[in-house]
């Protein structure tokens, strides 16, 4: 075998589904792998918590790790693929060992990342290696690598999308069927779109871990995981869900990252989005990621988000970029110059609010939350009420011009105090995305 034909030899760090699929599409898909990529790709060594697991793959002739951690230094692995998952212990451990021993890493790990991202890429960077993970955020969708390679040249303003394939399938399920969150969730659980604790998910927390790593990517600064704000759908309801489709909007949880005259602004929320805009459209279990370059404009790329194929695809996409010699920094910039992004401050974010209250229906309640309103300087631009019904509850739905965080959570605060408000005010930020 010619020199240059030397097969890259991949150490597996975790044989789950994911890990199991790398195997599968490097196997399935060879003949398209030869044809554009100049090295043999080649999985010699495995690691997994179970060996006598049935996987339905053939593991012959691939040499059985106990430990994880030594892959760092086996003798047959050039780059170790971290698939276990989870911010600190067993993955850390694999992937700072395997820099260590000056071994490339693809990883899919997107937490480990959001807390660890800028040392590891500064580690990996003094010792000469890679460190890859295009599966990490958004699963199948190529958004770092058009970030980080085809969107070079411009200046981005701002990135955001659907980042969780779990929120977006249970916020179309409450659409379209009218159904409220907790039941749908149990449904997503039964139908394996959500986890038997779906913390990370719904709490947005998952969405906030590629955000992350996005706004570093897009900004060129240091990750910064604690300083996205992070709220998620529990609190969504199919009432809200139908009054949104009465005024024009539908609610996504999206995870936005803005440059702003006050610093770099994270956000996961669940927000209304206006329904003629492409990212409204987005529905299921599929993700969206929309770039905004000062050349370019607006570019916008959606696909499946997670899942065995999408996941171990972008995988072998970092394999055959390190088989080709193709290494660039991780997070777009290399790693000495990323510094940490002034923050903008919560309060002073900008834009048009929806407020629902449960009231007292009887005479004067209104007049009082728009008195509310009018002292914090905060406009209305429309209300809803249905029907009357005289002294008992009864929801009333506002929405805002343009106005602050700020503003709107002193409102939130001195309308609890009114006595015919029977429950603090369900508010989502409304995203033009403009």
């Amino acid at each position: 075998m010619a020199a240059d034909r030397k097969p890259l030899r991949v150490g597996l760090a975790g044989l789950g589904t994911v890990g199991a699929g790398v195997i599968e599409v490097l196997r399935q898909n060879a003949d398209i792998l030869a044809k554009h990529c100049p090295r043999p790709i080649l999985v010699t060594a495995v690691s997994a918590r179970d060996r006598k697991k049935d996987r339905g793959i053939d593991l012959s002739g691939i040499d059985w790790v106990e430990d994880a951690v030594k892959l760092a230094d086996h003798p047959e692995v050039d780059v170790v693929v971290e698939v276990i998952g989870g911010s600190e212990g067993k993955a850390k451990d694999v992937v700072e060992k395997a820099i260590a021993h000056k071994r490339h890493v693809v990883t899919a790990n997107k937490a480990l990342l959001a807390h660890h991202g800028t040392a590891l890429a500064l580690a990996a960077e003094r010792a000469g290696v890679g460190l890859a993970y295009e599966a990490a955020v958004a699963g199948g969708i190529p958004v770092i690598k058009a970030m980080r390679e085809g969107l070079a040249a411009n200046r981005i303003a701002q990135v955001y999308g659907i980042l969780n394939g779990t929120c977006n399938y249970i916020l179309t399920q409450m659409r379209e069927t009218g159904r409220e969150f907790a039941d749908v969730l149990a449904e997503a659980q039964k139908l394996g779109y959500a986890e038997a604790d779906p913390s990370f998910d719904v709490d947005g927390i998952d969405a906030a871990h590629k955000l992350s790593i996005l706004t570093s990517v897009a900004f060129g600064c240091a990750v910064n995981f604690a300083g996205v704000r992070i709220s998620g759908i529990r609190n969504v309801s199919a009432m809200d869900i139908a009054y949104a489709d009465e005024l024009g909007y539908r609610i996504k949880l999206l995870g936005l990252a803005r440059q702003t005259p006050h610093g770099v602004e994270q956000r996961v929320h669940a927000c209304m989005v206006p329904q003629a805009s492409t990212i409204a459209k987005v529905d299921g279990v599929y993700n969206a990621v929309v770039t905004s370059g000062n050349f370019v404009g607006e570019n916008i790329a959606i696909g499946r988000g997670a899942g065995r194929g999408p996941t171990a695809s972008a995988i072998v996409a970092d394999l055959m970029d390190i088989a080709r010699g193709f290494i660039l920094p991780a997070f777009s910039a290399p790693a000495e110059s990323l510094e940490p992004a002034a923050q903008a401050p919560v309060g002073l974010h900008a834009g048009s609010y929806y407020l629902r209250l449960m009231v007292i229906d009887k005479p004067g309640v209104i007049a009082d939350i728009a008195g509310v309103m009018r002292d914090e300087n905060v406009s209305l631009e429309s209300m809803i009420q249905r029907g009357r019904s005289p002294n008992d509850p009864v929801p009333l739905v506002f929405t805002t011009h343009e106005t602050t965080e700020a503003a709107i959570g002193r409102v939130v605060g001195r309308l609890s105090d009114i006595k015919s408000v029977l429950e603090p005010a369900h508010v989502l930020p409304i995203e033009t995305l403009s």
